[in-house]
């Protein structure tokens, strides 16, 4: 799989209800929005960078190549939000990151596109949880996805059963899978990396 064949989409529609209903993906992290340190993984990675996000289309603007809102108002949650991407996309497959994890692995798209072998799906597995919106997914999974949002189903693990999918171990770096929900988590993480970082 080369890089032209991979869209990569980062969802930033959320309400953000954790975080007092802020929008999530521009919280500062160590200076620089969360949206950006995500970017940051997907940059010369991916042959299009498209953010999902429901407000402040303008400032997203500035972090992508195009930015995509849910063909449905309400905050209809991430399935619709992987939606939207898919049908933005012009690549066949489309890479899903969300924009609270700003520690992913540089190469989490090599290792889930080593894995997704002959499945329409490769899920990140950090060893002890799945992460269903850290996802590489086929593009033309895109009409079936719309039928199951016309049901009502808004679950992902869900709509991911309907199809042939796998999960790829990232067990070997857990950590960077960590999502950052609350003002706490985001601490807690900013402090971690900058013990790291120390010589």
């Amino acid at each position: 799989m080369r890089d032209i064949d991979v869209t990569g989409l980062i969802l930033a529609g959320g309400q953000g209800r954790r975080m007092g209903g802020r929008d999530k993906g521009l919280e500062s992290f160590a200076g620089q929005p969360l949206v950006s340190h995500v970017q940051a993984r997907l940059v010369g990675r991916v042959a299009e960078i498209v953010i999902s996000a429901n407000r402040n289309l303008e400032v997203y603007r500035s972090f992508a190549d195009r930015v995509v809102s849910d063909p449905e108002s309400g905050f209809q949650g991430p399935l619709m939000g992987i939606y939207g991407g898919m049908r933005a996309a012009t690549t066949p497959w489309l890479l899903v990151v969300p924009c609270d994890t700003p520690a992913l692995p540089n190469d989490l798209l090599s290792r889930l596109a080593a894995g997704v072998d002959e499945h329409d799906i490769a899920v990140a597995h950090d060893g002890e949880r799945l992460h269903p919106v850290v996802a590489l997914l086929r593009t033309t999974l895109a009409d079936d996805l719309l039928t199951v949002l016309a049901t009502g189903e808004r679950k992902v693990g869900r709509w991911y059963a309907r199809h042939a999918w796998v999960a790829v171990d990232f067990g070997d770096s857990r950590e960077a899978f960590t999502n950052l929900n609350t003002e706490d988590d985001k601490r807690r993480l900013e402090a971690r990396l900058q013990e790291e970082s120390r010589p």
